[in-house]
């Protein structure tokens, strides 16, 4: 079973942090009690460590989060263009299989924008079986996936920010 403490994730070591960055995080209106959680968790790790520029985007459910980081993308300006993307949501399976659709529709747009976007979308979004499972991942025994995606999103953006000075570029 994955939990975070086999994981060396809250090990932050990947040099200096872009203060300036902005983050972006995109959220769901649905099951909106565990994605203001997964929010919140975000936002703390994110300003702890003094990434202060945190935009916020709402969309209806899991299934718009890709259209929604991308056409954020497109639309943002060259010099406040995002340095990182988190997608947070929590999809809850039902009696039918459209569960499995969002989960599979959410998790391949959100690889795709990872294959043509050149800054990181980071993958917050929970897909569970039922709200216990959910609970024991906003800060139970499985962790706080918000905190978690907030400290992916800031190793990723060192990386690029790595990446992108050795090519004499940056993105935000």
């Amino acid at each position: 079973m994955a939990e975070v403490s086999n994981s060396k994730l809250f090990q932050i070591d990947t040099g200096i942090l872009k203060k300036n960055a902005c983050v972006v995080i995109v959220r769901t209106e649905w099951n909106a009690a565990i994605v203001d959680e997964l929010e919140a968790g975000c936002v703390r790790q994110l300003t702890e460590k003094g990434l202060l520029n945190i935009k916020i985007v709402n969309v209806p459910g899991a299934f718009e989060i890709p259209f929604a980081i991308k056409n954020y993308w497109e639309q943002s300006k060259k010099k406040e263009r995002p340095a990182a993307f988190i997608a947070l949501a929590c999809v809850l399976r039902g009696d039918t299989p459209h569960f499995d659709y969002v989960c599979k529709a959410v998790t391949d747009g959100i690889v795709q924008l990872n294959m043509i976007l050149p800054v990181p979308s980071i993958f917050g979004v929970l897909t569970v079986d039922n709200q216990q499972q959910a609970n024991d991942r906003i800060g139970g025994k499985h962790g706080h996936k918000g905190e978690e995606a907030a400290i992916s999103a800031m190793k990723m953006i060192a990386i690029s920010s790595f990446q992108n000075k050795k090519k004499g570029k940056s993105h935000s």
